[in-house]
């Protein structure tokens, strides 16, 4: 039904109505008739009956004048150009944002209903709707009438529909309700305590989906509802009636169990149908310990125990600390049909705890897919809702701030997006997929355009604006901005600008290899071959090393130019090694085993000292290169090469410069640095006040999320690399300093 003006009748009718004496409800049920008297629901039923219908369910379950009213007013919502401001000048802003909150909040679930024919995707909604439920309003009474609601639609659906007359349509509908019903109505109206709600909406649903399995229970108890009803009463009253003979004070309490209930048992223990013993089941609540086990014998002399089904869970409690006397027992009263029912037995405080405590009734039944298994419903959200159990009292203010740390906002389509309180659109996009949150560039909410910084609310429907490609602003990492409250949005950004770096290190570095390849006239060499000749896995690693100048270009033009070989072939020199007594050392300070004045060169990929192992390996042309045994490089030519490495270590000239000034080395120090002003100085400084002459310094200045960070490379001389550890320490207690060690 489309919106109208009503403000020329809405004008008398308030005049009218002040002048009355009338209840609110009346007052409601008027106003309503006039706007809703002609309109149909999805399901076929008239709104106004609907309504009517609605409303005598909540005095069932004590509702106030106020739930009543609404049930009638929240579908004059439909008619109404502002809703919210209409009902509020003529019922009062409670009623108001009772009716236009529930109205809004079934619209909310037909829409996400219709959008999930998708069975797996109707699964996956479930707990948001039910979460959604509380989160959405501001008090539970939006909840009730929700639930009141449902449970009118399935009674309806009940008495007009019979399975020959449904449609395809309504049949699939029908069945689409009652589904979620039990996956989520139900459990609620057992959370919040509503038993008589609950059994109603779980047999209904379940005689909808299962019809067949139905008719098998109702005609297994071969009695009618109400006269199993009648005698479970009966019985109720003739046990505590004589229980107080007895001068055990209690008070008991017995209902019948209901299909659904008895289908769930049957399913959840394997058992068959006979062996449910508590199809009739009474609960007596004493004052005492004392007077549990003083019922219990009163209770064995007066039936027929069945002595295999009981249980003493006081003495013994279960590990969750539930506490109680079970007994099954034969129905001998009156010559009963000497059917079996099961018998509680506990004091006020026990039930209490069993009720609200952890050990709730609620708990034990909603284990799940489990079954029995001993699972229990411990999540933060159901310890939220325990706590709720007891607001029925309508007329006092409900805290539900609580509930009020995740707000449930729809997509377009009508799917239901879990996002922390004070979310924004940003988050949103982030929360449907990665790629949309890179490429938001702006939001509707509710068909307005609103600043990607916007606080969203439950219930409101966000649409993302995206450019085709692009990435994410810094800005949205500032937290004073608010651009970004979700921890899964934050990650993702950090993570796009992280790779980003790593493609700009990444080109940097192949700019540098290329631009070598060129100047040695080696364009035709594949980039892959190179890098794994080099002992890289794939050339974007070589690239993002030569990039971060972890990996020196020497070395590769290093590979590029073999010298000539003027050496003895490979075999004759591990003869010679093998056979050959003699040493040699040169000017480095570097013995070599086997050879005999043969020239040595320190490799200035890792710059060896003393007292550093060592390595030799053969060039063809320039003598041997002495490596540290550790050095990449020398690992990566030594597997290629095994045969050309050869036994070193320090001649006396290198162990004589150890702790003297005379004879020193250069070494390589790398630290990494947040920049700021002042720091090379600070750094120089700690190795001037060690006395060590600094030959060489390189810097580089990096931006990324943590700010700038500075490389820097500095070239020391030094006689004795075991002198370094000291000095790095030192370098490391500067101000800004993250890593300092040795190249």
């Amino acid at each position: 039904m489309p919106r109208a003006n009503y403000k020329g009748y809405i004008t008398p009718f308030v005049r009218y109505h002040r002048s009355m004496t009338k209840s609110l409800m009346t007052h409601a049920r008027e106003f309503a008739q006039v706007l809703i008297a002609d309109v149909r629901l999805a399901s076929g039923e008239s709104a106004l009956d609907h309504a009517a219908a609605t409303a005598a369910i909540t005095v069932q379950i004590d509702g106030s004048e106020e739930l009543q009213a609404a049930c009638y007013l929240l579908y004059a919502c439909d008619s109404l150009n502002k809703p919210l401001e209409v009902l509020s000048k003529n019922f009062g802003d409670s009623v108001a944002r009772l009716a236009a909150e529930t109205r809004q909040l079934i619209d909310l679930q037909e829409r996400s209903r219709q959008s999930s024919d998708d069975g797996a995707v109707a699964k996956s909604q479930t707990e948001n709707i039910r979460k959604m439920l509380l989160a959405f309003g501001r008090d539970l009474r939006v909840v009730l009438v929700r639930l009141a609601s449902r449970l009118q639609t399935l009674r309806y659906y009940a008495k007009t529909y019979s399975t020959a007359a449904l449609t395809s349509s309504i049949d699939k509908t029908r069945d689409s309700i009652a589904r979620e019903t039990l996956e989520v109505f139900a459990p609620l109206a057992n959370r919040l305590g509503i038993g008589q709600i609950k059994w109603e909406l779980e047999d209904l649903s379940f005689r909808f989906l299962e019809p067949e399995t139905y008719k098998q229970i109702a005609g297994l108890l071969n009695e009618k509802r109400a006269e199993r009803n009648e005698r479970i009463e009966n019985l109720r009253l003739k046990l505590q009636s004589d229980l107080i003979a007895q001068k055990i004070h209690c008070v008991v309490e017995a209902r019948p169990k209901h299909i659904y209930s008895i289908v769930k048992k049957m399913r959840g223990k394997n058992l068959p149908f006979e062996r449910v013993f508590d199809v009739r089941a009474m609960r007596v609540m004493v004052n005492s310990v004392d007077d549990c086990y003083a019922a219990l014998a009163w209770i064995h002399t007066r039936f027929t125990p069945i002595t295999e089904e009981y249980d003493d869970y006081i003495a013994k409690p279960k590990s969750n600390g539930y506490q109680s006397l079970h007994t099954v027992v034969r129905d001998d009263f009156d010559g009963g049909l000497h059917k079996p029912i099961e018998i509680q037995i506990r004091t006020h405080a026990m039930h209490e705890h069993a009720e609200q405590g952890v050990a709730a009734h609620w708990t034990y039944k909603e284990a799940g897919d489990k079954g029995y298994g001993g699972v229990q419903a411990s999540s933060e959200y159901d310890r939220k809702i325990a706590m709720l159990r007891a607001l029925l009292a309508w007329e006092r203010e409900i805290d539900t701030s609580m509930l009020q740390d995740r707000i449930y906002v729809l997509t377009p389509e009508a799917a239901i997006i879990d996002l922390p309180q004070g979310a924004t659109p940003v988050d949103f996009a982030y929360q449907l997929h990665s790629n949309l949150g890179h490429r938001c560039r702006g939001a509707t909410v509710d068909g307005v355009l609103v600043p990607l910084h916007t606080k969203l609310q439950s219930g409101q429907t966000v649409s993302i604006t995206a450019i085709k490609e692009g990435g994410p602003s810094r800005d949205w990492l500032n937290p004073e901005l608010g651009y970004l409250v979700s921890s899964r949005a934050k990650a993702k950004v950090r993570a796009w600008f992280n790779a980003k770096d790593s493609e700009q290190t990444i080109a940097r570095g192949r700019e540098a290899v290329e631009k070598l390849i060129q100047r040695e006239g080696k364009t035709a060499t594949k980039l892959e071959d190179l890098a794994e000749q080099l002992g890289f896995k794939s050339a974007n690693d070589l690239f993002e090393s030569v990039g971060k100048d972890e990996f020196s270009l020497r070395t590769i033009e290093q590979h590029f130019r073999p010298a000539p070989d003027l050496l003895p072939p490979d075999d004759f020199l591990i003869y010679k090694k093998s056979k050959v007594k003699k040493h040699a050392t040169d000017k480095s300070g570097v013995l070599v085993v086997g050879m005999d004045s043969l020239m040595t060169q320190l490799a200035k990929c890792c710059k060896p000292a003393p007292p550093d192992v060592i390595s030799g390996f053969v060039t063809r042309g320039k003598g041997v290169s002495i490596h540290r045994a550790d050095c990449s490089n020398f690992v990566q030519i030594a597997a290629r090469d095994a045969d050309r490495v050869i036994d070193v270590s320090w001649g006396q000239k290198g162990v004589r410069a150890m702790g003297t000034s005379h004879a020193v080395y250069p070494v390589d120090v790398s630290v990494q640095a947040a920049d700021r002003p002042g720091l090379l100085r600070d750094i120089s400084e700690v190795f001037a006040k060690d006395k060590i002459n600094v030959v060489g310094v390189q810097t580089q200045s990096v931006r990324d999320n943590s700010g700038v960070t500075a490389w820097m490379t500095f070239t020391v001389e030094i006689a004795d690399t075991s002198k370094l550890a000291p000095v790095m320490t030192s370098v490391r207690k500067v101000a800004g300093v993250r890593a300092c060690r040795r190249r």
